[in-house]
């Protein structure tokens, strides 16, 4: 969740073992290639708590038929260096397989389900934290109804109780999933939040409904996930709440939210 149009300083790279390699940034500005195809990437982290946190995860963490971009520590046992994570890089590159990102959810948060709640997601107040509190209920927050905060609006009077068990989960997978032929997909970051598995499988349905061209039975083919109406809501809602407070967020990517809303709605 966070970007440079700097690349990393020389020490950072020698730091973590890539010193003179050259430097490219990604598509979508959000980390650094250094040493090309399976080199290593770079990541200036917005908060360091949260990426060293991160980095100690996917260092150990064994999820089942999936495949982790392992973070690298530097030449010192660090994390993170003047701001800087770094992972090697993986092989792939995102497809419309929106339904095996949603199975890689599930088998993801199998793993991290016994993770204990970081202490930095009390207090983080990025947009994303922010409009994950207000899609819950939890905080009050004036949207701009032109940018989503009227349809916001109009949904949230739907929400009712949700009673299942709050973990660590991942809750931006879309994009975030590599796939290279018949080779397992491919995890490359890890967005955190407390929140309910079924929840964090809801945002990737609601995501493929909105921007990934995926077609309305997805839905139903994860209707059997418990409390499914109400986390596909709440999902739909983090999203909204998120568009609305998004600075660089635009009219095509709000008609997206609104074609899934009316899946939803069905539901509800």
């Amino acid at each position: 969740m966070s970007a440079t149009a700097e690349p990393p300083p020389t020490h950072v790279r020698a730091a973590f073992g890539a010193r003179g390699e050259e430097v490219e940034l990604l598509e979508g500005g959000l980390a650094w290639r250094c040493g090309g195809d399976e080199g290593v990437l770079l990541k200036l982290a917005a908060n360091t708590a949260e990426a060293a946190w991160v980095a100690r995860v996917l260092d150990t963490l064994a999820p089942e038929e999936m495949r982790l971009a392992r973070p690298l520590r530097s030449t010192d046992g660090r994390w993170v260096v003047s701001g800087w994570s770094a992972r090697r890089d993986l092989v792939g590159r995102p497809e419309p397989r929106h339904d095996e990102v949603v199975a890689m959810s599930l088998r993801l948060h199998s793993a991290t389900g016994g993770l204990e709640k970081p202490r930095f997601l009390d207090t983080r107040r990025d947009i994303y934290a922010l409009a994950d509190r207000v899609a819950w209920g939890e905080e009050d927050v004036v949207l701009p109804e032109d940018n989503g905060g009227r349809l916001f609006d109009v949904l949230a009077g739907s929400r009712r109780p949700v009673t299942l068990r709050s973990q660590v989960v991942h809750g931006d997978l879309f994009g975030n999933v590599l796939f290279s032929g018949n080779a397992p997909p491919g995890l490359i970051d890890f967005v955190p939040f407390w929140r309910p598995a079924e929840w964090a499988a809801a945002v990737v349905v609601i995501d493929a409904l909105a921007w990934g061209g995926s077609d309305p039975a997805i839905v139903e083919r994860w209707s059997h996930l418990a409390e499914w109406p109400q986390v596909l809501l709440r999902a739909l809602l983090f999203r909204l709440a998120l568009h609305a407070l998004h600075p660089r967020a635009g009219e095509s990517s709000l008609a997206g939210l609104e074609h899934a809303s009316q899946t939803v709605l069905e539901l509800l």
